[in-house]
């Protein structure tokens, strides 16, 4: 058990270090992006805009990414990591390395996803109906 939280350490550091990097170079073609003159056409200007909305989306995910691994070296800390957090079993090795701050377990991440799938599909159905009741009530 040792091992595997020391090899995990390493792996989520190394991640990390690597998120960092990323939101290094964002800042940088950012920062570069925007001391640019506005040139060409609305097109062109268009696409600027769409580009640095796209490098800002990226650094907020990087961003995420950091905290996700600081929430996991903080669970190695405190002997909890590799632990579902909802059935409380022990999370694969596998899945720890293919996404090692994983919280949850297969099983109980496919449940939630599910969960979701049809809390949204319910939400929308509900948007509708209210769309529909309210084009009735004009008419």
């Amino acid at each position: 058990m040792v091992e595997k939280a020391e090899e995990m350490r390493e792996v989520l550091l190394k991640l990390k270090e690597e998120a960092f990097e990323e939101i290094g170079k964002t800042l940088k073609s950012g920062t570069e992006s925007l001391t640019d003159e506005p040139s060409g056409d609305i097109y062109d200007q268009a696409s600027n805009e769409r580009d640095r909305e796209l490098t800002l989306l990226l650094g907020d995910r990087e961003r995420e990414k950091i905290r996700n691994i600081d929430e996991a070296l903080a669970r190695l800390d405190e002997g909890e990591y590799g632990v579902c957090e909802d059935c409380e079993e022990e999370i694969p090795l596998g899945r720890l390395k293919a996404m090692p701050f994983a919280r949850l377990c297969v099983k109980c991440k496919a449940d939630l996803e599910k969960l979701q799938a049809q809390t949204k599909r319910f939400e929308e159905d509900r948007v509708y109906r209210e769309i529909a009741s309210s084009e009735e009530e004009e008419s």
